[in-house]
This record gives structure tokens, C-alpha cells and sequence, in this order.
């Protein structure tokens, strides 16, 4: 398995956790647990963001991490 596939999963693990915590927040009544949740699912987002970003880096400077 290659770096690039590796991180491929790890973006759409962190994806999906973002997706779990939207969803907490959406079933709650508590105001406080809705903002905790909102703010970690942000705080997720962004990671993601750094990570497709490095992925990003990776596939420019080794294409044999790019997808075939």
C-alpha cells in the first residue's frame, strides 16, 4: 500500500468522523454539546483540509503516488 493510498483513507476516515459529529450535534438538545460538537466537526474539517493539501504535495512531487 502506498503513501498516497494511506492517506486517500485516512482523508475519508476523517471525512466521516466530520459526518458523525454534524450528526451529534444535530440530534441533540443540549446547547452545550451541540456547540462542543460543531466546534470538534470544525476542527475536523480543517484537518481534512491540511491533509488533501499534503496529499496534494505528495502526488506533485512523486507521481508514483498518483492514483492509476
Amino acid at each position: 500500500m502506498t503513501v498516497g493510498i494511506k492517506m486517500q483513507q485516512t482523508i475519508a476516515s476523517a471525512e466521516g468522523v466530520a459526518a458523525n459529529l454534524k450528526q451529534f450535534s444535530l440530534e441533540t438538545q443540549d446547547q452545550q454539546a451541540k456547540q462542543m460538537f460543531n466546534q470538534l466537526a470544525q476542527t475536523v474539517d480543517n484537518t481534512v483540509t491540511t491533509l488533501q493539501s499534503r496529499l496534494t504535495y505528495i502526488q506533485q512531487q512523486e507521481p508514483q503516488y498518483r492514483q492509476q
